[in-house]
């Protein structure tokens, strides 16, 4: 009896579920293999993305700043607030900001920058309507935030000590606030950046900010808020 090739064997060697299953592994890694081999050509005939300018290195170093005050402010109210609805969205706030602020530090770790640097929305400064960033210099870190639309120390204080609706209402206003002066900075950097990674994550944080607006504007009719 003469030897079977060696495709003769795998087929008799295998139950025919066992081939399917190899045959579909095979064809997995034949398509994973095209593709690589695509990017590693198609890459030849790319053009680099531009470096960061100035607009891109302050927006993730700023945006920073901002979110981390935010994710403080929507866990203070997610563990004070009986409100299901605030809950859910203060937990919203905090999760996304979260991530966001991750993701705006590894740019800036791969792009060689430091995470801080310079005055406060200076990078601003050539947008339209933004003009106030110009003289950033002049002004204090506390005036630079309180522009940017963040809660001062003060107020923070008096959120942690207020209880039930008070509570909510003080919370919702602060972050109504918070949000719009995010906003300022997105439009911003919309303008001036040049990164297609942070002009996509800019444009995605306008729509869920302004969502969020819109939600807690419903939410203070509803409380009553003064």
């Amino acid at each position: 009896m003469t030897d079977a090739t060696d495709d003769e064997q795998i087929g008799t060697a295998l139950p025919p579920t066992r081939r399917s299953w190899a045959l579909i592994v095979l064809g997995i890694v034949a398509v994973a293999a095209l593709a690589f081999a695509i990017g590693r050509f198609t890459a030849f005939g790319t053009v680099a993305e531009p470096a960061p300018n100035a607009a891109d290195i302050g927006f993730a170093r700023d945006m920073q700043v901002h979110h981390a005050q935010a994710v403080e402010m929507a866990m203070d109210i997610y563990r004070a607030t009986d409100d299901d609805e605030l809950r859910i969205l203060s937990y919203d706030i905090a999760t996304g900001q979260s991530a966001q602020k991750g993701e705006m530090y590894d740019w800036l770790a791969q792009w060689g920058e430091p995470q801080s640097g310079g005055p406060l929305m200076q990078w601003m400064s050539a947008a339209d309507g933004h003009a106030h960033g110009a003289d950033g210099a002049q002004q204090t870190d506390a005036e630079l935030q309180e522009a940017m639309g963040m809660a001062t120390p003060a107020q923070l204080d008096d959120l942690r000590a207020a209880t039930g609706t008070t509570g909510d209402c003080l919370f919702l206003s602060l972050m109504t606030r918070h949000h719009q002066g995010a906003v300022q900075m997105v439009d911003a950097v919309l303008q001036l950046g040049s990164k297609q990674n942070v002009l996509h994550t800019a444009a995605a944080m306008k729509e869920t900010q302004t969502a969020e607006i819109d939600a807690m504007a419903s939410m203070q009719a509803r409380l009553q808020c003064g």
